[in-house]
């Protein structure tokens, strides 16, 4: 079963992590070549991915932190026989050589514009989530991806885990969940700082004003210093767009669901008011599909109602079905069936693979796992070209990104909202739909559909 083949992978996976075994390619010629644009934590993570099972070769590196990308740089340079070129424009990069895939790792609002320019320069796009911070960005991507015949993989990885596949084919195939009326995603992690930032000097290794791009400027802060650009609303789609995306794109993918017919949303800062950090710590999502119910709560406050074993079990959704309820969450799913038959599931971090003896210090093992598979997805995908799409296509992050940015503009509205992708409007609400598209800064053009 996938999930077995899983577990047998993580030793693999854990010997590479431990020995330190080659991260970075070799060769540059026979090898497709690779840029990075963001070269913090993660757009590291996402390029030794890459290289160590893709083989590619790093042409370049882009950010506007110099401090982060010469740390990278060294790094990179430790490893292949030959230094990337570093940039602090990414259409600079863009424009230097041919890249044959473009990994984009910056904060939420600067990920439309450089995937855009790297899918118009001829890359392929390797683009975290959420693919931006407005419907019309992601319309514009989705357009650049299919007006360039590129192939686009959003990391939503969740789509590439072996035991969801399991838990689909076990619980939602077979019927064993029965009618499925309400599925209930949650986050209990406390993810938002409670603290109070002050003003801070904006540090000579970083170019600010690049940094803040489209979005709008505000003053610079103890917060910024720290790297915590997810606290502030300007800069990304709150909790909802960090952690929900990931839940609600796993919900779709597992019951094939498209578009819902109406988005609602409530909550706010109902608690946590004094913390600089902008974002909900409060919110309440319905996602309302025919005869279903797909809802997102979120509070970064109080004590969570799941025993607290670890972080990851924070973070999932509930399928509740007439014949059982399957809990699924970032490492492992639960049913529990209706007739008060015996649970079962599968976890992740134990050897065995049941719900007993975990062990969660390997929780990053197996992260990584689904990081591997996601990514080789990818590359099958390019391989592929033409006949497949990857499994999280640009269309698939679109959907996923535009469901969580209107529930949060249902919230500011105070409205339910009924999306149309067709006409790329909320049908009979002039408001709603000037709101698609997130004012930029002057000197910056909001790409369109028609733009691209």
């Amino acid at each position: 079963m996938h999930r077995r083949s899983f577990l047998s992978s993580l030793a693999v996976a854990g010997a590479a992590v431990s020995s330190g075994s080659r991260l970075f390619g070799q060769s540059a010629n026979s090898v497709p070549k690779v840029g990075l644009i963001g070269c913090g934590w993660f757009g590291g993570v996402d390029l030794r991915n890459l290289v160590q099972h893709g083989g590619a070769h790093v042409a370049s590196l882009c950010d506007v932190n110099a401090r982060q990308l010469a740390n990278l740089a060294g790094q990179v340079a430790e490893q292949q026989k030959d230094k990337p070129r570093t940039f602090a424009d990414y259409r600079e990069m863009l424009a230097s050589t041919d890249h044959d895939i473009v990994i984009v790792a910056t904060p939420d609002h600067w990920h439309a514009l450089p995937a855009i320019a790297a899918m118009q320069a001829g890359a392929d796009v390797f683009l975290e989530k959420p693919i931006g911070v407005d419907v019309i960005e992601g319309e514009a991507l989705l357009a650049a991806a299919r007006k360039y015949d590129r192939v686009a993989q959003i990391n939503t990885q969740r789509r590439s885990n072996p035991a969801f596949e399991d838990a689909i084919e076990m619980y939602l195939q077979n019927g064993r969940l029965g009618h499925i009326g309400k599925v209930e995603g949650y986050s209990y992690l406390q993810n938002r700082r409670k603290d109070v930032f002050g003003p801070a000097d904006v540090p000579g290794h970083l170019d600010y004003d690049a940094w803040t791009g489209p979005a709008p400027m505000i003053d610079y802060t103890g917060a910024h210093a720290e790297g915590l650009w997810r606290l502030f609303m300007e800069y990304c789609t709150g909790t909802i767009g960090d952690l929900g995306v990931h839940t609600f794109d796993q919900v779709r993918w597992m019951l094939g669901l498209g578009w819902p017919d109406a988005i609602t949303s409530t909550g706010g800062i109902l608690v946590d008011r004094d913390a600089t950090a902008n974002i909900t710590d409060t919110q309440n999502a319905v996602f309302h599909y025919p005869n279903l119910e797909v809802s997102w709560e979120h509070r970064s406050w109080g004590v969570s109602p799941i025993p607290q074993r670890h972080w990851t079990d924070q973070w999932g959704a509930r399928f509740i079905g007439d014949g059982g309820t399957l809990n699924v969450w970032m490492l492992g799913y639960e049913f529990t069936p209706a007739d008060g038959g015996p649970k079962e599931g599968f976890h992740m971090c134990s050897q065995s693979g049941d719900l007993d003896n975990v062990d969660f210090s390997q929780w990053f093992n197996a992260y990584n796992e689904t990081e591997k598979r996601h990514m080789l997805n990818f590359l099958a995908a390019r391989e592929d070209r033409g006949r497949t799409r990857p499994v999280a296509d640009m269309e698939q992050g679109h959907i996923s990104s535009a469901c969580i940015e209107l529930a949060n503009l249902s919230l500011e509205l105070g409205r339910t909202l009924s999306y149309d992708p067709a006409s790329r409007t909320v049908p009979g609400d002039t408001e709603a739909t000037a709101r698609l598209a997130r004012p930029y800064r002057d000197g910056y053009t909001h790409p369109t559909p028609a733009n691209v």
